[in-house]
């Protein structure tokens, strides 16, 4: 199973409402919906901008961002 995170986005009740409007139209929660958009973005920015330099995202500290249940 892959490692999941959880992080806190905070939204404008607008952009919520409109992320609700979005994952319901597409079928998806909105969990889903906002990751789906993230992973579109990723690969917009990586035609755009060129692909992540591996290394780069191996010296990024996570542990910040990790659960310890």
């Amino acid at each position: 199973m892959k490692n999941q995170h959880e992080i806190t986005v905070r939204l404008s009740d607008d952009l919520l409402k409109k992320l609700i409007y979005i994952s319901q139209a597409e079928g998806r929660t909105p969990n889903n919906q906002f990751v789906f958009m993230l992973r579109n973005n990723i690969q917009y920015f990586e035609r755009t901008k060129g692909k992540f330099d591996q290394a780069k995202l191996n010296l990024i500290d996570i542990s910040q961002y990790k659960n310890e249940d």
